[in-house]
């Protein structure tokens, strides 16, 4: 009893005190600032969603994409404050933190050089979500492989091409990155008619069919401007090029093209306009005989040398 009053008697209670005081207004500084930290991030998910709606983007993808970077970022801004708390507590509770710092920079230093990949590709992941440089639903091509974006995560894009094939890219090594349905969509023509046919009128009738199809209940949905008609765009070797664009909702450009181009074809056949295929002509020098005479003549020869064989052998 005697030693354990002693024992009693030597703790420093006013320092005891002090401490836990420390250590209680510490986790508290803590729990307020995790609580700021949620303020701050709700008020930049609200700015996110509202910057995406005004966009016209689809209020889901939005929500998804904002969770996903707004989740990353509260986790890493929860774990280095947790920390930092911890270390603080064990400060108050008489630790020597500094070995434990040294031994956690040797060990982070050793990580770093192990997965610096890990870390690259997710660097990389969040400025793509951050910047929205690509959707889920978009049809993109990454580092010259186009397909359907099917997931965007922080160490990987997934692309499903029109096979049906999955393709999987780490994000540190995505080198080029083409959006082809970002905002609006275009469909490029280019349509060759022969040399005979008047270009002016051929021109005209492409814009026909165009404002057709934007009255159509359908494709003119889809359809955000009147066909454009670049003009003559390049003489071919059996044909004359004419170049137009129409522009589309996203991902709507092959839907609209396709169908553009049935109904040119059938106009085309009505107006009489041509559209030609590659021709061939062989020209031979009068003083030559014609090719056809030449193996008409080569077909007797040959004709009397098989009577005459027959002939002998009887």
């Amino acid at each position: 009893m005697d030693s354990f009053s002693q024992m009693l008697n030597r703790i420093d209670w006013e320092g005891l005190l002090a401490a836990s005081g420390r250590i209680v207004l510490i986790l508290i500084l803590a729990f307020v600032a995790m609580a700021i930290v949620r303020a701050l991030l709700t008020q930049v998910d609200k700015r996110l969603r509202s910057r995406a709606e005004a966009e016209g983007e689809d209020n889901a993808e939005a929500a998804r994409r904002a969770n996903t970077l707004l989740g990353l970022v509260r986790q890493a801004v929860f774990i280095v404050l947790w920390v930092v708390v911890i270390l603080m507590v064990l400060k108050e509770v008489g630790v020597e933190v500094g070995p434990l710092l040294a031994s956690a920079g040797i060990i982070g230093l050793a990580v770093g050089f192990g997965a610096q990949n890990l870390v690259r590709d997710v660097i990389s992941g969040f400025f793509v979500i951050l910047e929205n440089q690509i959707r889920v639903g978009d049809v993109a091509v990454i580092n010259g492989t186009s397909g359907v974006v099917e997931r965007i995560n922080f160490r990987t894009t997934v692309l499903r091409d029109v096979s049906g094939t999955v393709h999987i890219f780490p994000n540190g090594t995505i080198t080029t990155l083409s959006n082809m349905t970002r905002d609006w969509s275009g469909y490029v023509l280019n349509i060759g008619v022969a040399y005979k046919e008047d270009t002016d009128r051929v021109v005209e009738i492409m814009r026909q069919v165009g404002a057709e199809m934007r009255k159509d209940p359908v494709f003119g949905r889809s359809m955000i401007a009147d066909i454009e008609i670049f003009g003559v765009d390049k003489l071919a070797e059996s044909s004359v090029v004419i170049q137009g664009r129409i522009k589309t909702r996203p991902i709507k450009q092959w839907e609209v093209g396709r169908e553009y181009l049935r109904r040119l074809k059938r106009r085309f056949d009505q107006e009489g306009i041509e559209i030609p295929f590659p021709h061939r002509t062989f020209s031979f020098a009068d003083t030559s005989s014609p090719i056809i005479t030449k193996l008409m003549e080569q077909g007797r020869t040959e004709q009397a040398a098989e009577t005459a064989s027959a002939g002998s052998r009887r």
